[in-house]
């Protein structure tokens, strides 16, 4: 079958340098002879039947902003199987001949569902803050979620020096620590906390206390959100109750989602999307676009649908060396 019309879509949660991929898709299908409909709020657009016809001015000026032009939802309904028909069916009634989806884990296996079902060719591109897709050692979104949360630290601890006082900041990654690790190392961190390690409140205590004792005057500790709420406040209260030790909570929350995308994201959503279209014009199956080794490639999708936690142990010990 030859592709003459494509839909974009972004899934789940937004993440900085989408609008850079959705650009690139578009203009390169564009200069190939495709036709492409924007799909807004995901799946939901489908169901929907919220089909927009974009062209090259349609993604102008999008390149510096953070979030995504189309918008972008959670469509749990995506999960049943006769919701997936009546999306193909939709699909088809657009004339629409592949799918491009730009998103997390989620999203790669409604894609995956979709094309096993129906036969329709899918590309998927890596876009979630938690670097956590399996087959791509980096997602897009990720490197500017990690430079906000930075900046934001580097300001907490002037006033933490200021006041001679510990901070636990809180940052995002339910199931991933990408975001606390890098962060943490990027900060000087005394400690970082993630939910799937036991907390040890004994340990950071005792690294705060030799801290003040060779005269440093505040603490930063960075703590992963985890799945349930509530560990930053958990670890403050035990540093106060067992160490007598006061401790300022500070939730970064969403803004590590917003901004304007770093150049590192804007170069490989670029890149990713510009390969989206080349691979499905030679190969019109069901592939996910990947970075691996400094290089953007193209893999078979059944290979990336599994929620993967980068974990590197020796990066907490990194941590632990450096803050001494």
């Amino acid at each position: 079958m030859k592709i003459k019309k494509i839909g974009v879509l972004c899934s789940g949660g937004d993440s900085p340098g989408m609008n850079c991929a959705i650009r690139a898709v578009v203009r390169t299908a564009i200069s190939q002879g495709l036709k492409v409909d924007g799909i807004r709020r995901g799946y939901q657009g489908i169901l929907d039947e919220s089909f927009e016809p974009m062209n090259a001015s349609s993604v102008g000026n999008i390149i510096q902003h953070g979030g995504t032009v189309l918008q972008t939802s959670r469509c749990p309904d995506f999960l049943k199987k006769e919701t997936r028909k009546q999306a193909f069916n939709i699909l088809e009634k657009h004339d629409i001949d592949a799918l491009i989806v730009i998103g997390g884990n989620g999203s790669y296996n409604g894609a995956h569902e979709l094309h096993k079902e129906h036969g329709i060719p899918v590309v998927t591109l890596p876009g979630t803050i938690d670097n956590d897709i399996s087959g791509t050692e980096y997602s897009i979104g990720f490197d500017s979620a990690v430079q906000t949360a930075v900046e934001a630290v580097d300001n907490i601890r002037d006033t933490a020096h200021s006041h001679e006082r510990t901070f636990i900041v809180e940052v995002m990654g339910r199931k991933s620590s990408a975001i606390a690790t890098h962060v943490g190392i990027c900060t000087g961190a005394e400690n970082i906390v993630l939910p799937f390690d036991k907390l040890d409140d004994k340990k950071i205590a005792g690294d705060i206390k030799r801290g003040i004792e060779r005269g440093k005057s505040s603490s930063i500790i960075i703590c992963a959100e985890g799945e349930k709420s509530g560990l930053s406040y958990r670890l403050q209260e035990l540093l106060q109750k067992n160490h007598q030790l006061d401790a300022h909570v500070c939730v970064l929350g969403h803004i590590q989602r917003g901004g304007s995308p770093t150049a590192m994201d804007r170069y490989i959503a670029s890149s990713m999307g510009h390969m989206a279209i080349n691979v499905l014009n030679d190969e019109p199956k069901a592939k996910a676009i990947c970075y691996e080794k400094g290089a953007v490639s193209a893999k078979d999708l059944s290979l990336c649908l599994e929620k993967k936690d980068k974990y590197k142990p020796e990066k907490i010990d990194m941590v632990n060396t450096l803050s001494i």
